[in-house]
């Protein structure tokens, strides 16, 4: 009776140990999930392209991240038709014509707010174009931009971005639209963006602060805005050396010194040339004689002094010449003509004769203190084009102008 109760006790044991095995192989054997592990891309979605699925959840975190959207445009932004996503724009990428991809985004006036842009734009691999004007973005730019080997066309502009220029831009090949302006961008602007193959470049209204390179003249940009912000020395006389390119510069509102040189003459394609409001002065060159094209040329708000060139008074296209709040001393007939056409603004200077002039103490005062300019023979008489005086004027029209529109906060339509 002992030996059948030791044996069913045994029997019992080895019994629950075989069970307990049974259970711990089948516990290791089908492992529960965790209810919180959910795949970043859910298996359900059907995307028609691989490169779709890839840029899926770069979005999403994104989507993340934005703070405000007033125009509820993310709420779009769900499901695997990422080309529907309202901002979102699909083609096929250079080095794969069979395949779709994210080409570019136009998020311009969207008003969305998120506190960085990396992790975003700089993760779509086949990005050629990004729009972002008039939103709240901030930060900085990341550095991993510069591996968007298709992108051609950046727009940053009206923003709240910092620090310093983006230099990784330099090294976007094919880059040739960049727009960053109405940021709070500061410090200095790398030399190496006068040598970048764009077509436009704009930088105008945030803090940079830089002398003019010399390189400036090698840019082969045909659109220039460096206004509103603390650009200082002279403009270097390298700038006739793009002629074959420049057709619009905006230099106004910085802190710009020196003389005029001469070799602006040279830009025979320029028809907008604006320096007002800076720390310039000396004499008109002559050479501006040569601008046949110019239709807006600002020279307001500095400290230029002598005649008014007759030779720039003749300019055929001329539609506006704004020399206002300088110290000219004279005008001759054909800018007389001009000034009663309402073409050319001289009040606020110290012409004789002409209504609206500044004082006689307040021109004194400025002739008192000796003034001279380097290179006096080049920079003032060579006229380096053959001038036409007998030419009739074409009838004088003001149109808008491509720089001027980058003045205002709005994107720039090209």
């Amino acid at each position: 009776m002992v030996l059948f109760h030791q044996n069913s006790i045994s029997t019992l044991l080895i019994t629950l140990f075989i069970c307990s095995l049974s259970i711990d192989c089948k516990i290791l054997e089908c492992p529960s999930p965790p209810p919180d592990s959910t795949p970043l891309v859910p298996a359900i979605l059907n995307f028609i392209d691989q490169r779709l699925a890839l840029v899926f959840p770069i979005i999403q975190t994104f989507k993340n991240i934005i703070t405000s959207d007033p125009l509820g445009v993310t709420a779009t932004w769900v499901g695997p038709n990422i080309c529907n996503y309202t901002g979102f724009y699909c083609d096929n990428p250079p080095d794969n014509l069979t395949a779709t991809t994210i080409a570019s985004i136009d998020f311009n006036g969207f008003q969305l707010t998120a506190p960085s842009l990396d992790g975003f734009i700089d993760q779509l691999p086949d990005l050629a174009l990004f729009h972002a004007n008039s939103n709240k973005f901030s930060g900085t730019i990341s550095p991993k931009i510069a591996s968007l080997k298709f992108l051609y066309e950046l727009d940053l502009s009206n923003n709240l971005l910092s620090g310093v220029f983006p230099t990784s831009v330099i090294n976007i090949p094919s880059l040739s639209f960049l727009d960053i302006r109405y940021n709070f961008f500061t410090g200095t602007v790398p030399p190496q963006i006068f040598m970048q193959t764009l077509d436009v470049l704009f930088l105008n209204n945030n803090n940079f602060m830089l002398t003019l390179p010399n390189n400036l003249g090698n840019t082969p940009v045909f659109y220039l805005t460096l206004a509103n912000n603390k650009f200082t020395g002279p403009i270097p006389r390298t700038i006739g050396q793009a002629s074959s390119t420049l057709i619009e510069v905006l230099l106004l509102n910085n802190l710009l010194t020196g003389c005029l040189p001469y070799q602006i003459g040279f830009l025979k394609n320029v028809t907008l040339f604006d320096v007002g409001g800076n720390l310039l002065t000396g004499p008109i060159p002559w050479s501006f004689g040569c601008l046949k094209k110019v239709e807006q040329l600002n020279l307001a708000r500095n400290f230029f002094y002598g005649q008014v060139p007759e030779v720039v008074c003749a300019l055929e296209n001329l539609a506006n010449l704004s020399l206002s709040y300088n110290y000219f001393t004279k005008v001759g007939p054909l800018c007389m003509k001009l000034i009663q056409k309402g073409v050319l603004d001289v009040r606020k200077n110290c012409i004789f004769g002409l209504p609206d002039q500044r004082s006689g103490r307040e021109c004194m005062a400025f002739f008192l203190i000796p003034k001279s300019c380097p290179h006096p023979s080049l920079s003032f008489n060579i006229i380096p084009c053959q001038i036409h005086h007998w030419m009739k004027p074409k009838e004088r029209t003001k149109r808008n102008l491509l720089s001027y529109s980058a003045l205002s906060r709005n994107r720039v339509v090209l």
